[in-house]
């Protein structure tokens, strides 16, 4: 299921109030966050799927990993909803040649591409962009970094470092994981 803009924005302005939020909001209304895929070809690599992504990993962590008397409810929004907006102007919109496998021809069908206009990893570009307007949390930034688990990085052992110093880093990586290979199929 698609989830489209408005649940995100109910979210977002429901759980989210730290200074500079709104002004991050104006921003994410600029670029295709709303609208892009979340993947080029796996879960939800479709018109749509990054905000869907998000408020499934946002569902996922409060419904599996929220205690009302130890996380904080502002936070566990930022991480979930904001953990991939390096995703934001980072695919277009392309085609490709797919050999037809009844007629045997080669046929141009449309796929997103990757064009990323700033490279600067995943994680870490998520919290840049987020930091340009927002101050987070040490937990809340370590959380996004380090989302994608150790694959994002070759000294694996810093990601358990940060697992176990700020565990809503870990539980952001579980929510991330679930929705992404659980709920949101190809």
């Amino acid at each position: 299921m698609i989830i489209d803009k408005q649940e995100f924005i109910d979210i977002y302005k429901d759980c989210i109030t730290r200074q500079g939020s709104e002004e991050l909001l104006k921003w994410l209304e600029t670029t295709d966050f709303f609208y892009a895929p979340c993947s080029t070809k796996f879960h939800l690599s479709c018109r749509g799927g990054l905000v869907t992504h998000s408020v499934n990993v946002y569902n996922t962590l409060i419904e599996r990993f929220f205690d009302e008397e130890n996380d904080n409810m502002e936070s566990f929004a930022i991480v979930s909803l904001l953990h991939d907006v390096c995703k934001a102007n980072y695919y277009k919109e392309s085609t490709r040649n797919v050999k037809n496998e009844m007629t045997g021809a080669w046929e141009k069908v449309p796929y997103y591409a990757i064009d990323d206009q700033f490279p600067f990893g995943h994680g870490e570009k998520s919290v840049f962009l987020i930091e340009r307007f927002m101050r987070l949390k040490i937990d809340e930034a370590a959380a996004i970094r380090w989302h994608m688990g150790p694959i994002a990085e070759k000294r694996e052992f810093t990601c358990g470092e940060a697992f176990y110093k700020y565990p809503l880093a870990c539980k952001l990586h579980l929510a991330d994981m679930e929705s992404t290979y659980l709920l949101e199929t190809r």
